[in-house]
């Protein structure tokens, strides 16, 4: 079992077209003094083919309020233009050209600083060049995931529960 976010990954298809692609193979690591996204795809997806020439994408968290889209997305193949038949609106990012999702309460916009392939997957590591946060959610005493409510994969689609503390609220010298 391996619990991963779900998010959905945006690129630019020819001639502008918004292409996005449901990924859970999605981390972190820390090069130098930040931190990098760390996105694994597999097969020959239209996104990967968008990012081998862009060299960007959105990462759009997704929460439960968009389950009936990740569904879509994924039931969908990007390869034949873009993915209609269920309403969805996005906007250009704020730093890179990008879509990101309207909806997703948190966007990462990313630049890709190296790919590593193991088989038919292809491994990004991400330069994170902005945040996009849901201004409704307030994040200044700390990020509480429960705001966020979002989709945890492991064979199946989970929420998350109730925030249960911080480091250091449960063992004490």
């Amino acid at each position: 079992m391996c619990v991963q976010p779900a998010f959905l990954i945006g690129t630019y298809n020819e001639n502008s077209i918004a292409n996005f692609t449901p990924i859970t193979w999605v981390s972190v690591t820390w090069k130098n003094d930040h931190y990098m996204l760390v996105i694994s795809m597999f097969g020959s997806k239209k996104t990967k083919q968008n990012v081998e020439k862009s060299n960007m994408l959105s990462a759009n968290l997704v929460s439960t309020d968009m389950l009936q889209m990740l569904d879509f997305f994924g039931s969908c193949s990007g390869k034949d233009g873009q993915k209609q038949g269920f309403p969805y609106e996005y906007s250009d990012g704020e730093v890179l050209s990008v879509p990101t999702l309207d909806i997703s309460k948190w966007v990462y916009e990313c630049e890709i600083s190296q790919v590593t392939q193991t088989g038919d997957s292809d491994t990004y590591f991400c330069e994170i060049k902005n945040v996009q946060i849901d201004e409704d959610i307030d994040i200044s005493n700390g990020i509480d995931l429960t705001l966020f409510n979002p989709v945890i994969y492991s064979g199946h689609y989970h929420s998350i529960g109730n925030h249960l503390g911080k480091i250091g609220d449960f063992y004490k010298k």
